[in-house]
Order: C-alpha cells, then structure tokens, then sequence
C-alpha cells in the first residue's frame, strides 16, 4: 500500500501555456494539491490604457491565437456598449457565425491533439499518424474547417481584423457562405465518426457536484450573448453587473487571479453551457450526447472534454442555420461601422470563449482614448474548481503508483482544456 508520495509536474504537457502539479501524500492522507500557473504576467490590461478604441479592439484579440474571435467579440461588445452603439441584426448574425468557427477549431484542438492521446495511451498524436492515420486526418479536416468558417466571416480567425466597431468592414458575399454549407455537412459526418471513435473510451471516475457559471439566453443555446447565469440560482444576472457576483481573488502561488460567487469555486466552459443550457442544443447534438453516454445534469469533470464534441455538432449544425438565414434574408452593405463616434463612456462584454465565460469591460474618455481596462478569463476562473476536484480525486487515487497518480492528476488538468497565456495578469509587488 502506498503511505507516501510527493507529486511534482513541472509544466504539464498538452495544454497551452505552463502550469505546474504538486500534491503531498502522507499515510494515505492528502496533505496539499496544488495547481500553479508559473507563467509571467502579461499586463494587457495596463497597456491597452492610452490607445484609441480601433486599436483596442484589435490588440485585445491578440490576448491569444487561440481564442482571438472571443476576446475581439468581448471588446467590441464593451466598446460598443462605452459609446452607445447598436450592431445591426445582420452583425450579430454574422459574429454568431464567426464563433461558431472558433469554438469547432478550438474543441477539435482539445478533443484530438490535446487530451486525445490520453485516451488511446499514447503520449502524443504523433504515435496516432502512424496507428490511425484517417483520424488525424479528420481531425485536420474539422480544424480546418472550423479556421475557415471564421475566415469568411472575419477575414481570418487568428487575430481576426475585419470585425470592428459597428459591424464589418467588407461586405460578405452570398456565395462565399452558402460555398460552407457542403463543407459544413462533410463536417457533420467527420463528427459522427468521431463519436463512434469515442464511444469505447475509457474515463477516469470522478463525479463533484458544483457549481456551474455560464451565459445564458432565451433563445438560443449562448455562445456570443446572454446574461450571466449559476446553476446555484434561478435568475440570471445582467453581465455589467459581473463584478456584484464575481469575486477576483489572487493566492502566493500562482500567477493568475482565482474566482468564486456563490461557493467557494465555480467551473466554465463546455460542460457548464452543457448543464445550464442543455434544452436549446440543437437536436443532433442532443442524439450525440445520448450516443456518447453524457446525461443532463452531469458532474463529472472528465466528461467536459465529451460535452465539447457535443457542441461542435451543435456549432456545426446551428452555423448551417445561420447561414440560410442571412442568405434567405438579402446580405446588405451594412456601412454602420462609419458611422461610430468618440465619446466618454464604460462598458461590459461577456462572451462565452470556448474554455468559459470572458469578461471584457473598458472605459473610454471623450477622444474614445482607453482610462481602464479589466478582462476575467475562463482559465482563471476554472483554476479554483480544478483544485477542488484534485481535492476530491487524489483521496481516491491514493494508493495507485506515483506514474498513475502523476498521469491522472494531468488528465483532469487538461479535462479543464486550460488557456494559461490568457490567464496571466496579475503579479503582488508588496514583498
């Protein structure tokens, strides 16, 4: 029986960024685990300060490459809330579109390269090129076509320019779209078997009631807009509002903040929307949840890597949607980006990144100049959650070898699909 063991990961692999493991293990007692982001800060909230809100828009998206479609959508959101303007049906629309692209590319990222290998006992995807080559290739197929729907849309996906304030700053044309929709249905087949490849995984057991935080929307199942909803509450909350329910709290080990609202932790992201939203996934998503074992509610952490291919079918299938709609409905010229103003004003934009709910909130002077900037980033609002179930789960665990410890602790980190770059924003200097 193992009594005793000392855990140390120095930057977990197969996650973005660099965080670190450490656990105590004494007479089969947890004594401490701890997850630490080790990386330095990166300040964008101190340097965005000073710039013209055209500028601010762009460099927010350059908060990661990954994400780049969700920190821009959460800055314009907050800018166009700071001076007071109203994007058109067909905008909204379109940025709909565009995240679509992101959270598919994003997922499949996660679900195939990152914690794909976990799966099939390999430590990377390389061994799978040459053990499974077709399911690479389908998962390049699906990140590809994920980089290009948000390419029509906004110009590009990474650091994407041509989604500004007010709008756009070409006119989308109908065959560019309505070219997707075949590529779409290819896509949708790529996911079935993707599911099929799933289905015989075997997942870590570890089930945590907690609480769930995402947006949420009368409509639709929220990705780009809603208001901010825990599964601890029955009403939801108007996201300029986020810092009455929010909580911001730094800790000596890590260089990024940690959240809370109603318990001491919350978790985001897929499995989150999952709970919160489940009743708007669009039909073929609900069949694939069903066909992969995820039943409504669920908590256990593990199973957010599988919520993930549950809504890029949903991404897939409701972007097709989109598509009709703006085609059936006659793609305007749409010039209302040139018709935004400088004035004094704050504002908040939540998004739902891929990884979690994002914050965004600025405040303008009169020349539209930036005086603040804030940003609450899924990573770091997931870092207390994450915590709590290595809390719960290396009790159960406690007896395995150091390697299987060692290897499951990584396992749930990246269940999580940590963003650590974003996370990085905060440093105490009063040492």
């Amino acid at each position: 029986m193992t009594t005793h063991n000392s855990i140390a990961v120095h930057h977990v692999t197969r996650i973005e960024g660099h965080g670190d493991i450490t656990a105590e293990i004494k007479d089969g007692t947890l004594e401490q685990v701890r997850f630490s982001v080790v990386e330095a800060p990166r300040f964008f909230e101190a340097f965005l300060r000073g710039h013209h809100h055209h500028e601010v828009t762009h460099m927010a998206s350059r908060i990661c490459g990954i994400c780049a479609v969700s920190h821009k959508c959460a800055a314009l959101k907050a800018t166009e809330a700071a001076l007071g303007v109203d994007i058109s049906d067909q905008t909204r629309l379109l940025r709909r579109l565009a995240y679509h692209g992101e959270v598919l590319s994003s997922h499949i990222l996660h679900i195939y390269f990152l914690a794909g290998p976990d799966f099939f006992d390999v430590p990377s995807v390389f061994p799978l090129v040459d053990q499974d080559r077709e399911m690479v290739r389908r998962a390049m197929r699906l990140k590809n076509l994920g980089y290009d729907l948000s390419k029509v849309v906004a110009g590009r996906h990474t650091h994407p320019i041509a989604m500004v304030a007010g709008g756009f700053t070409f006119v989308h044309q109908a065959e560019n779209l309505e070219a997707m929709k075949d590529r779409i249905a290819e896509g949708l087949n790529d996911l079935q078997d993707t599911i099929r490849t799933l289905q015989g995984i075997d997942l870590p057991d570890l089930e945590r009631e907690t609480e769930y935080v995402s947006l949420t929307h009368p409509d639709r199942y929220a990705f780009y807009d809603g208001e901010i909803l825990s599964s601890d509450r029955d009403e939801p909350v108007s996201p300029d509002r986020y810092r009455e329910v929010i909580e911001e709290y730094a800790v000596d080990y890590s260089t990024a903040k940690y959240a809370r609202w109603n318990r001491p932790e919350y978790m985001t992201g897929a499995l989150a929307r999952f709970n919160n939203n489940y009743g708007q996934l669009t039909d073929g998503a609900k069949t694939a949840a069903e066909d992969l074992g995820l039943t409504h509610p669920c908590h256990k952490p593990f199973t957010n890597t599988i919520a993930q291919v549950v809504e890029c079918v949903h991404c897939l299938e409701d972007a097709r949607d989109l598509i009709d709609a703006l085609v059936n409905g006659g793609i305007r010229p749409g010039r209302e980006h040139e018709n935004v103003k400088d004035r004094a004003g704050s504002g908040v934009g939540a998004v739902e990144a891929p990884r979690g709910i994002l914050f965004h909130e600025y405040e303008y002077d009169e020349e539209g100049k930036c005086l603040s900037a804030n940003m609450v980033i899924p990573t770091a609002q997931n870092l207390a959650n994450l915590e709590a179930d290595m809390r719960a789960y290396v009790p159960v665990i406690a007896e395995e070898s150091k390697e299987t410890i060692t290897h499951r602790l990584e396992m749930l980190v990246r269940a999580y699909d940590p963003c650590i770059s974003c996370s990085t924003h905060v440093i105490d200097l009063r040492k």
